[in-house]
């Protein structure tokens, strides 16, 4: 089947059935993308298709074919995005295990919100768990990437 992933086309042989997770990560070797719950629960297998946040471990990668993913490896060539810049500058990661998933969706809000209040960020993100509880500093994070998404 093919995907595109990341700008780029794959011919990805695996099951319909195959969470795209699995895929992503164990046939791509695209490791960005973190297996937290396994049900859609944490948010830390987090990617967009066509633009919108979508859990990819509960997703068949049948769903997806044809489709626009991308991946935490794919939001920036370089780590330039400015919800990556933010994380750096803030310093936001403790474990870090959960931090694919946040940046995800909070690229994704700030595609559609350029300036989200604290009520659009923790509704955006609300699917997303942190087990070390830096939640105000991925809210700080996000309102810093809007900052930097004008200059």
């Amino acid at each position: 089947m093919k995907l595109h992933v990341n700008g780029s086309e794959h011919d990805v042989e695996a099951p319909p059935d195959m969470p795209l997770l699995w895929v992503l990560r164990d046939l791509m070797k695209l490791t960005g993308t973190k297996f937290g719950c396994g049900i859609a629960q944490c948010g830390a297998c987090t990617v967009h298709i066509d633009g919108t946040p979508l859990r990819a471990c509960v997703t068949p990668v049948s769903a997806v074919a044809g489709r626009k993913i991308t991946t935490i490896e794919g939001l920036s060539p370089d780590g330039r995005h400015p919800v990556q810049q933010a994380w750096a500058e803030l310093d936001v990661v403790q474990c870090g295990y959960c931090q694919s998933g946040q940046i995800m969706s909070a690229a994704a809000l700030l595609a559609v919100v350029p300036s989200p209040s604290d009520q659009d960020i923790d509704q955006a993100l609300a699917g997303n768990l942190c087990r070390c509880g830096t939640y105000p500093r991925i809210r700080a994070a996000v309102h810093r990437a809007a900052q930097l998404g004008k200059a």
